[in-house]
């Protein structure tokens, strides 16, 4: 409550508002992952992304402005968590990497961080690469998550360098390489939904590989 200035009263307001649009933004995000996934990133539209979350589109338009930058925010979310503006290799489920003593348990918790974003992001990483045949705006976030898992199995190696040693003949530039290959969250989808692997199995296999790969026998 406030006096007649009114201040106390105007913020007070002011912050339900912004959790009302953040409860908006967060049920836009969760209805355009369910139906890119259901129906594929092309044929989904923005109005229906709206009816899905119980928005009109143009509420769906003003708080994201387009579908690839819905999309971009959609993944962003589903590799972090959440939508607090955090970096993956800065969340507390990525913190064991960098606790890690020896090459062998980097990879180890490597391994664990991979499953955690691929539980869920691997079906909206397919969507993405699906749709970017069709759309060049979805091709060149294609790009980027390539780049971007990349940079973080580079990341992950320079950390293991720092504690060991890489097997020969690995340079950090090709371990780098097979790191990235290891890291993609498509193997999961293969295995874990295609294929019913329980995901403790997935994981032991994921690690062990990128063991035999990277570190010395």
């Amino acid at each position: 409550m406030s006096d007649v200035n009114g201040k106390p009263r105007r913020r007070y307001q002011s912050s339900v508002r912004e959790e009302g649009a953040q409860r908006t933004r967060r049920a836009i995000v969760a209805a355009a992952g369910e139906l890119f996934v259901e129906r594929g990133y092309v044929v989904t539209s923005l109005a229906e992304i709206g009816a899905a979350a119980g928005v009109a589109r143009p509420t769906v338009f003003a708080a994201f402005g387009s579908k690839p930058a819905l999309l971009k925010q959609v993944l962003d979310q589903a590799l972090a968590g959440d939508d607090e503006p955090v970096a993956v290799a800065d969340r507390p489920w990525f913190r064991p990497v960098w606790d890690a003593t020896t090459p062998g348990a980097v990879l180890d918790a490597y391994a664990d961080a991979c499953v955690v974003i691929a539980r869920r992001a691997a079906l909206l990483f397919e969507t993405v690469r699906r749709a970017a045949d069709d759309a060049p705006e979805v091709a060149e976030l294609w790009d980027t998550l390539q780049r971007n898992r990349r940079a973080g199995a580079a990341m992950v190696v320079r950390h293991v360098q720092t504690l060991g040693d890489l097997a020969p003949p690995l340079d950090t530039e090709s371990a780098t390489d097979v790191l990235w290959i290891y890291n993609d969250p498509g193997h999961h989808a293969a295995l874990v939904s295609q294929r019913g692997w329980p995901e403790d199995a997935f994981r032991r296999w994921l690690a062990t590989s990128m063991r035999r790969a990277l570190l010395p026998g």
